[in-house]
């Protein structure tokens, strides 16, 4: 176990006026091991994780660290648990459109699972459609189910283009990400610049020319 420098944060070296407002406070609130709503075994987990980095898990700061982990995992994970029809809603619409449809710029945020250390960026996502469209909230929304998981950006990526194939079954999908990787910024190579493009071109966007429109019309700004 690492061992940090001493810190005089324990809760009986603190004034009893501000001890008392601290306890009263949101942020030490509720600090018990019994919190309901949250996992239990994350809350063990993230004890054991400060303690053997060297933490005192007992001083003020750290009270409710468990707690707040958990429910922070149980967000960052909750793609796991998504059902795709239920956010799609029936928002599938019959209509006679075959041009190029593109939601770009959508923002996302998902974790590493090599290191378990967010990468985030923008997607970009085409479809032709073949009879049907979607209502062009859900798209941002199939990028939340995918992106909040423990994922590489390859994988996300082809999830992402796959989704839509499947309930659209449109001429073609095309789906680019590029993201920034904390575990290449923050550690490791330390290259806080680099930037991560991965892409999934399906159908008709296999063809040169869908693909060249697509990326000409992704780098394009409104003016």
């Amino acid at each position: 176990m690492k061992t940090l420098p001493e810190r005089s944060l324990d809760i009986e070296e603190i004034p009893q006026q501000e001890r008392e407002e601290l306890i009263a406070s949101p942020c030490t609130m509720g600090a018990a091991e019994d919190e309901p709503d949250s996992n239990p075994g994350i809350r063990s987990a993230t004890k054991i994780l400060l303690e053997e980095i060297g933490e005192d898990t007992g001083r003020v700061g750290l009270w409710r660290t468990p707690h707040r982990v958990s429910k922070s995992w149980e967000f960052l994970t909750s793609g796991y648990s998504a059902d795709i029809e239920k956010i799609l809603n029936g928002a599938i619409f019959q209509e006679k459109y075959d041009e190029m449809v593109v939601v770009k710029d959508i923002d996302f945020f998902s974790m590493c699972e090599h290191h378990l250390l967010p990468f985030y960026g923008r997607a970009h996502i085409a479809y032709i459609p073949n009879g049907k469209i979607i209502g062009l909230s859900k798209i941002p929304r199939i990028v939340e189910v995918f992106a909040r998981r423990l994922q590489v950006q390859e994988r996300m990526t082809r999830q992402i283009g796959d989704a839509l194939s499947k309930y659209l079954d449109p001429l073609g999908v095309a789906v680019v990400c590029e993201a920034h990787h904390l575990c290449m910024m923050m550690r490791g190579v330390e290259k806080r610049s680099s930037v991560t493009t991965t892409s999934a071109m399906l159908g008709s966007f296999r063809e040169p020319q869908t693909r060249s429109e697509f990326m000409t019309i992704i780098g394009s700004r409104l003016t």
